[in-house]
């Protein structure tokens, strides 16, 4: 590894006062940390392995994924605050926007704990029945709810998680009284759904797509805006369904740790620009239902901002009760 190459990975690295190559030959040999804040095998996970790979390859230094699941992804972002200063991690719009709102309190202040590095990707959900439903529509869902208020379920892998927000939110704008369940995970609630125990779900393309196409769950919509997702050409958009202006967007990103400069993270945010321009992580991402965007921190700095405001206007709207 030449003197040039060191160098760059003293800026690109969230290394306090790296100045050089020389400083940076200290830690030459250390992993570097990427922390997934859910299960390993979930999306995240999958997801972030797809891009921590192929930035491995890219900076010639082993990348190590540590899952550290719980509390609605708040314990693998304490460990980003937490880490040292060769920890980066995976936040999405739970653990930078949700959980701002639906938290009476957080172990962690995202403003000022965290520092924005690049927007990956966006992912979206599927509303779904089981396949011998008798609902056909998102308009035959939504007036099944309103002749029997209180009495459609729904259910999602927790409490916050964008399958619980994106019910919350058809209920914010059409004025639906609908009951959310609670599981402690994704498959036990897509069972009950098939099993006929739910009425419908919010599911992640990535889970929903296998399922639909082995005719297990019947397709009603997507919770993209303006444009139909490639591996369901056939499935309307929420809007186009009759749910004018509804969006989803299960994004996620990098963020570091205090530690990180603002020049360290704009360099590591142009570097992780090349891993997702890749043709293999590129095509990996899609096949998966994932889009990749990239962006400067800024551009993920304000996303998050947007979103933050966003969920809070619909967590205090629809009442629902902070956890602690």
């Amino acid at each position: 590894m030449n003197r040039r190459h060191l160098s760059r990975l003293a800026l690109l690295l969230p290394v306090v006062l790296l100045a050089g190559a020389a400083a940076a030959q200290g830690t030459a040999g250390q992993p570097i940390t990427f922390v997934v804040p859910s299960a390993a095998g979930g999306s995240p996970d999958v997801l972030s392995r797809i891009v921590t790979n192929q930035w491995a390859q890219n900076i010639h230094r082993t990348v190590v994924v540590e899952n550290k699941p719980g509390a609605a992804g708040n314990i693998g972002i304490v460990q980003v605050v937490r880490g040292n200063d060769l920890t980066v991690g995976y936040g999405n719009i739970n653990t930078l926007a949700v959980n701002r709102s639906l938290f009476s309190t957080l172990p962690y202040d995202v403003d000022k704990d965290l520092v924005p590095v690049s927007h990956l990707f966006n992912l979206y959900n599927v509303l779904i029945v089981p396949a011998g439903s008798s609902v056909h529509s998102v308009k035959d869902l939504m007036a099944e709810a309103r002749r029997s208020p209180g009495k459609l379920s729904y259910g999602a892998s927790g409490v916050g998680t964008t399958g619980h927000m994106s019910g919350e939110l058809l209920n914010h704008l059409e004025k639906l009284d609908t009951l959310f369940v609670p599981y402690q995970g994704g498959p036990a609630a897509l069972q009950d759904l098939m099993g006929g125990r739910l009425n419908y779900m919010f599911v992640n393309s990535s889970e929903a797509v296998p399922l639909i196409k082995a005719g297990k769950v019947r397709a009603l919509a997507v919770t993209r805006l303006g444009k139909r997702i490639e591996q369901l050409p056939e499935v309307p958009t929420m809007d186009e369904a009759g749910v004018k202006g509804y969006e989803i967007v299960s994004w996620g990103g990098v963020v570091g740790n205090r530690k990180m400069t603002p020049e360290q993270a704009k360099v590591l945010a142009a570097d992780l620009d090349k891993v997702l321009k890749a043709p293999n992580v590129r095509e990996s991402l899609n096949g998966l239902g994932a889009q990749p965007v990239g962006g400067t921190p800024d551009d993920f700095r304000q996303l998050i901002a947007r979103e933050t405001k966003k969920w809070a206007e619909i967590i205090q709207s629809s009442k629902i009760e902070k956890l602690n």
